[in-house]
């Protein structure tokens, strides 16, 4: 679960969709290399927490972390063997249609948030699979057989 500096949307609870942190928490788990990533994206802090993923990861299982570009850099440098997969929307337009269906951000946030995609979207080509979520069911199914894939290769 990550940690993150933006308000809770209608229906999110904190410790359960997000750790809710006010800026200063979130920056003293930074300060004392608790988190195992972080970054700045449309103007909210977000980053995941370490202690978590290492427990995991020494009991044996994988772990899917769902991050941006600037997330998957630091990871890359702290486990060069963690495999990437890029989620990317049909299109630029159908991300916006999205965002505005939504409703829960003003036009200031879904331009940067649209801002920040297309950035994404130039660094896909460095991830190890590229998934177009454009049907929900299906990037699922092909998002979960290709862990079980990556986890059975390690298994070998």
């Amino acid at each position: 679960m990550s940690a993150t500096t933006r308000r809770p949307r209608a229906g999110e609870v904190d410790g359960v969709s997000y750790f809710f942190l006010t800026e200063e928490e979130f920056m003293r788990l930074v300060e004392d290399d608790g988190l195992l990533e972080w970054a700045r994206y449309a103007d909210n802090l977000y980053g995941t927490p370490r202690a978590p993923v290492d427990e995991r990861i020494k009991e044996g299982y994988g772990v899917v972390l769902e991050i941006d570009y600037q997330g998957a850099v630091q990871i890359r440098e702290k486990m060069p063997s963690a495999c990437f997969i890029f989620v990317a929307p049909p299109s630029i337009e159908e991300l916006e249609r999205r965002l505005r269906e939504r409703g829960t951000e003003d036009e200031t946030a879904i331009q940067r948030r649209l801002s920040a995609a297309r950035m994404e979207l130039s660094h896909k080509e460095e991830y190890d699979m590229l998934l177009v979520n454009d049907d929900l069911d299906q990037a699922a199914s092909e998002l979960s057989a290709y862990v079980i894939e990556q986890m059975e290769g390690l298994n070998r």
